[in-house]
């Protein structure tokens, strides 16, 4: 089983409501994500404790150029963002260095699965 961690907990309300329903992630991340794969949507600190929130399908991976993201990618990973802008800053302070337009990142959609 492969989870789809989110470090912050400013993300549970997000990811509870399904207001949140794609995570990107830099780099080119298609060798572990996979569309039709299932994994667990948790929420915690790295190397500590997390907690499960849900069981979701990925429905869509895509790698792609910052500057290749669409609205709707961009929206789907926080809707108060509105801009390529707002996801470099986001992931310039996750990974705590420089991001350019030019940057590969994988968009994964996902959705709740009922158990």
């Amino acid at each position: 089983m492969f989870a789809l961690n989110f470090y912050t907990d400013l993300y549970a309300d997000m990811l509870r409501s399904l207001r949140k329903t794609a995570t990107i992630r830099l780099g080119d991340k298609s060798n572990k994500y996979k569309t039709g794969q299932i994994v667990w949507i948790t929420v915690g600190q790295r190397f500590g404790k997390r907690k499960k929130l849900f069981t979701a399908i990925l429905d869509r991976v895509e790698v792609k150029p910052i500057s290749d993201l669409t609205p709707r990618d961009i929206e789907r990973e926080n809707p108060e963002f509105r801009s390529i802008e707002d996801v470099i800053a986001l992931l310039e302070r996750i990974y705590d260095r420089p991001i350019s337009p030019d940057d590969l990142v994988t968009v994964i959609y996902f959705s709740p699965v009922e158990e």
